[in-house]
């Protein structure tokens, strides 16, 4: 099977903004842009994108997740990137006509279709390095994947890191290219050095975030993460499973969370940790890396509570539970 997000369809949505407003929505062949070599993305990387997905139901509708969120953390993005302002009944428009194009390539489930909306400024333009593109492209591309688990159940390794963040503070809830290719290296050499999956950044003994995902430790009925702020992602998978946990009477603490805290708790049995995001919805931590020594979480196992809460948002995302919450579009 081919690895997630490496299989596209062979259409796309997309609009241009040309400096005063934005051309209609067109579909084109996926492999149809050209960019002038001093666009303005391709030196100071004015970029943003979104992750969500369309899910096919037994009934054979096709609902998109939370595209609403999406659309407004996609706007949120671009604003703060000074990219031109999105229109975002528009885009949520393009989406939907792209989706119900290809709807037939959306996978049952536990399959799923992958949006990648992707914003970038596009004026050639070198000397630019402190000001704003005035032209940009948007577009909505489309990925069908499978099973994110296909190849069973495993825990995560993190190393929890200290001296570093994973990108400038002021730049963490904007989803940006840029901030994960700042956390490439380290993520490379904590694989190296200690075999870890991810680096769980801390600067300063602060509980963040990892390269690609938030963070979540649950201990008992109480569900601990880092609250927001503008230092990292504001993940709707996140929010959502934070919500699940609300319906389900948790305890959430959205609050600071110390490394010292974490060690702590981690090591009490049944403690549980994992990492929330749109491929994985909820990924089971079993190791922590500090200062050369692993921590197991927990067992070191997968955790019950991991698994209900995943299996509570797959169960709405699929269709087989009540979407009280209104976070379905069917098309």
């Amino acid at each position: 099977m081919a690895a997630f997000g490496t299989v596209f369809i062979p259409e796309m949505a997309i609009a241009r903004f040309d400096g005063n407003r934005w051309s209609p929505s067109e579909i084109v062949s996926s492999d149809s842009i050209q960019l002038h070599p001093g666009a303005h993305v391709l030196h100071y990387s004015s970029t943003c994108f979104e992750g969500l997905k369309a899910f096919r139901h037994e009934d054979g509708s096709i609902n998109i997740f939370r595209m609403d969120r999406n659309i407004e953390r996609f706007s949120q993005s671009s604003e703060l990137l000074a990219l031109p302002a999105i229109d975002k009944a528009a885009t949520g428009q393009m989406i939907i006509d792209i989706v119900s194009r290809y709807k037939d390539e959306v996978p049952a489930p536990p399959g799923s279709m992958y949006i990648r909306p992707t914003h970038f400024g596009t004026e050639p333009a070198i000397g630019k390095a402190a000001a704003p593109s005035v032209t940009s492209f948007q577009y909505i591309l489309l990925s069908p994947v499978g099973d994110y688990f296909a190849g069973g159940d495993t825990t995560l390794r993190l190393l929890l890191e200290e001296n570093g963040a994973r990108c400038a503070a002021h730049m963490g809830m904007i989803k940006s290219g840029g901030n994960y290719a700042s956390a490439l290296r380290p993520i490379m050499k904590a694989k190296q050095a200690f075999n870890a999956d991810q680096v769980l950044f801390c600067p300063e003994g602060d509980v963040q975030e990892t390269g690609a995902a938030n963070f979540l430790l649950i201990d008992g009925n109480t569900v601990i993460t880092k609250a927001l702020d503008e230092s990292f992602l504001h993940g709707v998978t996140r929010d959502s499973i934070l919500t699940l946990a609300r319906d389900l009477g948790m305890d959430v603490q959205e609050r600071q969370l110390s490394v010292d805290e974490l060690l702590e708790r981690a090591a009490k049995p049944g403690c549980e940790a994992a990492l929330s995001g749109t491929a994985a919805v909820l990924t089971p931590v079993g190791t922590l890396i500090h200062d050369g020594k692993d921590y197991p979480v927990g067992n070191g196992g997968i955790g019950q509570t991991t698994l209900k809460l995943r299996q509570a948002l797959n169960d709405i995302q699929w269709g087989k539970a009540e979407d009280k919450h209104g976070w379905l579009t069917r098309i």
